[in-house]
């Protein structure tokens, strides 16, 4: 007999609700913990995604500013062959040199430029134009010194589009009857005008050749590349001719039309081809740099060279100076990315510790919740790979939208290329973005693992006071040790220059964390020593304060680590930021000798008697220093009479403005006194030989005189100097040999130079100089300055050094709130039951402030002196040049920019972290005292 089945069997058999995933679960029951974990990893991702497109995005903008901006005659690919040869007929020489046969070899040359060399169609010229310069035969020219003007022959493509008829019109005539136009200018100087004629030696017969001059034109462009390549084009020039004495002669240049070129063959000129190419920039990226260095030799004496010869000739050759600028570009390059790969690593390693403070920070959390899971048999393996899932569904996607941030927020002005995103690649920025997305993703589970690899139910007291570091830790310690002391070796042998040696570029990272491991190996010594005087006080906040501080968790070892590293990173960038800062700042003084320099741009040219004082008056000068400076005075030698030639400068100067701006600019001061008036100036003075001076003198100069008198010949009088002192540099010039007098002792006295004080704007200073006098010029420092950051370069890497001090800060600050988040809750639950012993929310307030200082004033101060021996001890490694000059050394002020420590870059942010830390201590008691004590020490509440 069958029993039937009851409803509550029934019911009993149906499939069992499935059980929420964990990952789901977790998120929603700790949503505030997830997101402050994507905002982290979105921040961190962002800034180490960007970073490569920023690199590449200012290495780019240098490249193609320094080609933008260099002289067109020295950018310009100019391919050049001779014509055809004098075994062909004249008729055959002549077709070989027609317009369309010269514009099929222009573009068929131009096709043959190799990547990434790409030029500009408008500004393409080619044409016949002559080696040699022709003279003038007809004697009506000008010969301002009885020498006969020497013509260039040329006759450029595109004359129509790049001129406006002034008079006549434009040349047309053939070989036999050769037309051409002049400029304005050439016309003026040389008494050109419509149906002149000029007459230049022919090559073949005595006969000379006659051009006629049809039109007069006016450049459209002057300063572009059409006319600036060959500027003789555009503007006659005054050559001198140099022998017994200097003559001068008219230079200038006829513009054949192109169909009148063939009659240069006639000529005694050397005709060549040429075809002028000027090069573009919109597609070239800093990538491009060694490509273009390799198709420019290539071009110029490689295969793609034959391949160019095969078009216009087997003379066929390409010159430019555009490989010098590249190569100038790529020596800056290397320069200054070594510079800047510290900063790199410095914020890098302040980020990777404070993702790794974040996955302590939710181990911490949950410590209970994992060992309790953990002693009811649950596999490693498991828990590891639920943690994973956990930060995976958090990072991965904030990791992402980083990315795209960064690719939509950083991007290339133009250009582009496979796998690129705005002419930037992204494989650098992806690569980026997924190392903090791992490291986001396994921080976590790695500690949870390592923590609960073996079952327990309550966890044993784990202090900084108590802690004893494993043997693995020591070894650890050890290693990184012989790392930052090879690291730093290195760096002070071999310096920056090799840009991958990145162990170099990690160097200060490493010694600041050498000195984090140092802090938390000494961290106890202090805290005992100040525990015994704390335990007289009077109350009980001191004392406790001081065994919290020492009951911190020794995973406190990482934030340590973060602010140390944070506040070196900072320290190290603001004193790259300050040696750039100085250099500029002295290179700028020693070019102009003040804040202003006023003087003329030929040798002696005289200061008018009124400018000084009108000077003196200008709005923003508090002094003038005038001078007389004489350049090339033989000096005798009183040693040898077979003694090589030697000559310096001659300054005179009056003693006491002088000496005083050599004591403010800090050029070879000295006192006053030293150049006392002897008495015995003027022209009355001008019979008296015997007379002896008192000078300062350069340390060349001073051995070449020796200590005894000297006499000295020289525009300014004949008299005899003593040398008083030497000093190595002086304000009135610039890395040159000089001796200093007293002005009022010079038989003949002219101020050719005025150095003053004060102003910043040269606009009023200017406007006085010129109504006193057309001739003299006014350098400012401020300008002179300003000139030394001429390249995107520079700036690009400044402005890297500026956001990872603030990065560096802002991690910093992330560290703080971390380190306190970290016991946050056990913190709460003591100030509760504290306060139902009888504490105050005032002494609450100070035992919480209290607690937490001792970590960061030890951080601050060790951070402090990390940054402080950081600085001597890489800066011989390390030279700021490149970054603050824009030039090479011996072509600056400056022979080199050292690195020197920075106070405020040292001190600010020490104290800026221990003022965060007492504020933020502060916050969390005011927060803790505003909640009740209830909750916080209910029985069984797991906190």
């Amino acid at each position: 007999m069958s029993r039937s089945r009851s409803p509550r069997s029934s019911r009993s058999e149906k499939p069992a609700r499935a059980v929420a995933p964990w990952v789901r679960t977790r998120l929603r029951t700790a949503p505030w913990a997830a997101a402050s974990l994507a905002a982290l990893v979105l921040v961190t991702g962002y800034l180490a995604a960007a970073l490569p497109r920023a690199m590449d995005a200012y290495e780019t903008e240098g490249l193609r500013h320094d080609i933008r901006t260099a002289a067109p005659r020295n950018s310009v690919l100019e391919v050049t062959a001779e014509p055809p040869g004098l075994e062909l007929d004249l008729p055959v020489r002549e077709a070989g040199l027609a317009p369309a046969v010269l514009l099929k070899q222009r573009d068929a040359t131009r096709a043959l430029l190799p990547e990434p060399l790409r030029t500009d169609p408008e500004q393409t010229v080619h044409g016949l134009r002559t080696v040699k310069r022709v003279d003038g035969l007809d004697p009506w020219l000008p010969r301002p010194d009885g020498i006969s003007p020497e013509f260039v022959l040329s006759s450029p493509s595109g004359l129509t589009e790049h001129t406006t008829l002034r008079a006549g019109r434009l040349p047309a005539g053939t070989a036999r009857a050769p037309e051409a136009a002049v400029t304005v200018k050439t016309a003026e100087a040389l008494r050109l005008k419509p149906g002149s004629v000029v007459h230049v030696p022919g090559r073949v017969s005595a006969e000379p050749i006659a051009l006629t001059i049809t039109g007069i034109v006016e450049p459209r462009h002057p300063e572009g590349p059409y006319w600036a390549v060959e500027p003789l084009l555009r503007t006659p020039a005054l050559a001198p001719l140099v022998g017994d004495e200097i003559k001068y002669y008219w230079q200038g240049a006829l513009l054949l039309s192109p169909t009148s070129a063939p009659a240069m063959l006639s000529t005694t000129g050397e005709p060549e081809v040429f075809f002028r190419y000027m090069p573009t920039v919109s597609h070239l990226t800093g990538r491009d740099t060694d490509r273009l260095g390799a198709a420019l030799d290539s071009a110029a004496g490689g295969p793609d060279l034959v391949r160019m010869r095969e078009v216009v000739g087997p003379t066929g050759a390409l010159t430019t100076e555009l490989d010098s600028i590249v190569d100038s570009y790529g020596s800056m390059r290397e320069a200054i990315n070594p510079v800047v790969a510290v900063a790199v690593f410095g914020i890098g390693a302040v980020a990777a510790v404070v993702l790794a403070m974040t996955g302590g920070l939710f181990v911490a959390r949950r410590d209970s919740e994992l060992a309790l899971i953990r002693s009811r048999g649950a596999s490693l393996t498991g828990i590891g790979l639920r943690l994973l899932g956990e930060t995976s569904a958090v990072a991965v996607p904030a990791a992402a939208l980083a990315l795209g941030l960064a690719v939509v927020t950083v991007r290339g002005r133009d250009g582009g290329s496979a796998g690129a995103f705005g002419g930037i690649p992204l494989l650098p920025s992806v690569l980026a973005a997924s190392g903090v997305a791992l490291v986001a993703m396994l921080v976590l589970p790695l500690r949870a693992v390592v923590v609960h690899r073996r079952p327990r139910l309550h966890g044993g007291r784990d202090d900084l006071l108590t802690a004893r570091p494993s043997r693995r830790r020591t070894v650890l310690e050890i290693t990184l040790l012989v790392l930052a002391v090879g690291a730093v070796a290195s760096l002070r042998l071999r310096g920056t220059g090799d840009s991958g040696d990145h162990l170099v570029s990690a160097a200060p990272v490493l010694v600041g964390l050498i000195a984090a491991l140092v802090l938390v190996r000494i961290y106890p010594l202090p805290l005992r020593w100040a525990a015994r005087p704390a335990r007289r006080l009077r109350g009980a906040v001191g004392p406790l304060a001081l065994a919290r501080a020492g009951r911190t968790s020794s995973a406190g070892t990482l934030p340590l680590l973060a602010l140390v590293l944070a506040l070196t990173t900072a320290a190290f960038g603001g004193s790259v930021l300050a040696g750039v800062a100085d250099a500029r700042d002295r290179a700028s003084l020693l070019a102009t000798g003040a804040d202003a320099r006023i003087d003329g741009s030929v040798e002696w040219t005289p200061v008018p008697a009124g400018l000084t004082e009108a000077v003196r008056g200008t709005a923003g000068v508090r002094d003038v220093a005038p001078l007389q400076v004489e350049y090339g005075v033989s000096l005798p030698s009183p040693r040898s009479t077979t003694a090589q030639p030697m000559s310096s400068a001659l300054v005179g100067v009056e003693p006491d403005s002088y000496a005083r701006l050599a004591q403010r600019t800090g050029f070879g001061p000295f006192p006053a006194a030293l150049l006392a008036s002897t008495g015995k100036g003027g022209k009355e003075a001008a019979a008296d030989t015997e007379r002896v001076l008192p000078a300062i003198a350069s340390p060349s100069v001073a051995q070449r005189l020796g200590s005894t008198p000297q006499e000295i010949v020289s525009a300014a009088g004949v008299f005899r100097v003593k040398v008083v002192a030497v000093r190595s540099n002086t304000p009135a010039l610039q890395g040159a040999d000089f001796l200093v007098v007293n002005a009022v002792d010079l038989t003949h006295r002219t101020n050719t130079a005025l150095l003053v004080t004060g102003p910043k704007d040269g606009a009023a200073l200017r406007a006085a100089v010129k109504a006193e006098s057309d001739a003299l010029l006014v350098s400012m420092r401020t300008e002179e300055r300003a000139g030394y950051v001429d390249s995107p370069l520079q700036s690009g890497a400044e402005r890297m050094y500026l956001g990872a001090i603030g990065a560096g800060a802002a991690f910093a600050v992330v560290a703080v709130l971390l380190s306190l988040m970290q016991n946050a809750p056990e913190r709460t639950t003591l100030l509760a039951r504290l306060r139902t012993m009888g504490l105050t929310r005032r002494q609450g307030r100070r035992l919480l402030g209290l607690e937490a200082l001792p970590q960061a004033v030890l951080a601050a101060i060790g951070g402090t002196l990390v940054g402080w021996a950081t600085v001597p001890l890489l800066a011989p490694g390390i030279d700021l040049f490149r970054l603050a000059l824009a030039t090479t050394p011996g072509f600056a002020p400056l022979d080199s920019a050292p690195l020197r420590a920075d106070p405020w870059s040292l001190v600010v942010p020490a104290v800026a972290v221990v003022l965060i830390t007492a504020m933020a201590a502060a916050g969390q008691a005011w927060w803790a005292g505003r909640k009740g004590s209830i909750k916080e020490l209910r029985a069984g509440d797991a906190r």
